[in-house]
């Protein structure tokens, strides 16, 4: 009893000490990049699975420093591998105290590296990097950490948007091992670029480069990770030395007595387009092959099924189920379209925070606005606000943007943006076409004619994102 006591105290203590001190409270930080709204991840896994040792003071485990410093020097290549105590805490952890974790991405390395690899060559990335998606995920397509942030390179939705990774209530790209570390690779060479430092780039992927920029405003404007390391944010202060560590581990393996033996293996497979719905089960059922095969293949699929919104999809299907498929592909995708889509449908319309058929919109936060007033504007609940905006309590500031996934308006009905009646929407110009105006975006267009939606817009002008500029010119209807 008189040790729990003691614990509660030190956490109770602990927590009113950081609620007071200048550094930020992480889970309010956002940045901004490429004027996209960023939150900060965290807890990734790093943040998770080590906060017991991200301040752990030197365990001397059973190496020599000097001789774990030697051979970090003989690793090192284009990234920094510094030696402290702190690095050596987490090789530690790595190499004594968590065995069974370096155990399992050992077993799944073999998957995934050679997908790593191939896109670090492509972009000039050094492959160290390889091991970052260890420290994020544990070599899990479909992590998901309790800030929403998603799959092996951990993406949290507006910075996966700018990178191209669609995500909705079917599919979500983050979860996609090709797409997902293509989009990792583009986000750290711009990083790269923006500091010149790859220990700085790979802490502003970890908290954000506005975090970052602000830990060097804070320093004096120091230099380098390790002066400006008081500064930053309690997780990113472990981050680069958990990847070091991982480095360290990944590549002294025999000399710490873990044998690099079973691996998981990928199924041999091949890949068909899909451009209208398909019941995964269903086929595989069909071509003599199992849901959980192309589960594996397919991590990005959330429901079991490629969805019917006249994009294409790429399927990766066992290889001997695409020769039983070829055999009688139309009877076979034919009946595999026809099971299962009025079911999953209805479930997609009623699930909460769901944005299956809604149009996205962004709202900025006016003051005297309360998430319970911005909820019943726009029809929609307080839950699936906070779920859209990653928000863990109802404090919201002046200026905020906000995710908003709306209904599309019924015919001759709008939403109203503000607490001011709209005017009714217009009949479609004859003209056909639209020049975009300065200050305009997708949703106030779609709201200035019946019967026009934001997806229609995208469709009609083969629109990958919301993006338009002044000047440019949008078919309307055809």
């Amino acid at each position: 009893m008189r040790t729990l006591l003691i614990l509660s105290w030190i956490v109770i203590t602990s927590w009113f000490a950081v609620a007071q001190s200048e550094e930020p409270v992480v889970d309010s930080l956002e940045v901004a990049l490429a004027e996209e709204e960023i939150m900060f991840k965290e807890d990734s896994l790093s943040a998770i699975y080590y906060s017991l040792v991200s301040d752990v003071e030197f365990v001397p485990g059973d190496d020599n420093p000097s001789l774990i410093q030697e051979r970090l020097q003989c690793l090192e290549q284009t990234i920094p591998l510094h030696y402290n105590d702190r690095i050596h805490s987490f090789i530690n952890y790595f190499t004594v105290r968590d065995r069974e974790y370096t155990r399992m991405v050992i077993r799944r390395k073999n998957v995934y590296f050679p997908i790593f690899e191939k896109y670090l060559a492509q972009y000039g990335l050094p492959d160290e990097l390889k091991y970052l998606s260890i420290i994020e995920s544990g070599l899990n397509p479909k992590a998901v950490s309790r800030a929403r942030a998603v799959g092996l390179w951990q993406f949290m939705a507006p910075t996966g948007r700018m990178y191209g990774l669609h995500a909705d209530w079917y599919i979500d790209d983050r979860m996609d091992p090709e797409k997902s570390t293509e989009a990792a690779c583009r986000y750290l060479l711009q990083l790269y670029n923006m500091f010149g430092d790859w220990e700085l780039a790979l802490a502003s992927y970890n908290a954000g480069p506005g975090n970052v920029k602000r830990a060097i405003r804070r320093s004096g404007y120091k230099k380098t990770f390790w002066e400006i390391f008081p500064y930053l944010p309690r997780e990113t202060r472990s981050y680069v030395p958990q990847l070091v560590a991982m480095i360290y581990t990944m590549n002294y393996l025999e000399e710490h007595n873990f044998i690099d033996g079973e691996h998981e293996a990928i199924i041999p497979h091949d890949t068909i387009q899909v451009n209208k719905f398909l019941h995964l089960e269903t086929l595989a059922s069909l071509t003599g092959s199992c849901l959980e095969d192309f589960q594996r293949l397919n991590p990005s699929i959330l429901r079991n099924a490629i969805p019917d919104n006249s994009r294409t999809y790429t399927v990766r299907i066992p290889l001997f189920a695409k020769e039983n498929l070829e055999s009688n592909r139309l009877a076979i995708l034919d009946s595999a379209s026809k099971v299962g889509q009025k079911e999953l449908e209805v479930l997609a319309r009623n699930t909460e925070g769901s944005t299956y058929g809604r149009d996205r919109i962004i709202y900025r936060v006016k003051s005297g606005d309360v998430l319970g007033s911005i909820a019943m504007r726009y029809r929609v609940s307080v839950n699936s606000l906070k779920q859209w905006n990653n928000l863990r309590s109802n404090t919201i500031r002046v200026g905020q943007p906000l995710t908003i996934w709306i209904k599309p308006p019924a015919s001759g009905t709008s939403v109203a943006s503000t607490a001011t009646p709209q005017p009714a929407p217009a009949q479609l110009p004859a003209s056909k076409t639209y020049t975009v105006q300065p200050g305009d975006t997708l949703w106030s267009i779609s709201r200035k004619y019946e019967g026009l939606t934001i997806e229609k817009i995208k469709q009609l002008n083969n629109l990958s994102s919301s993006n338009i500029k002044p000047g440019q010119t949008l078919i309307l209807s055809m």
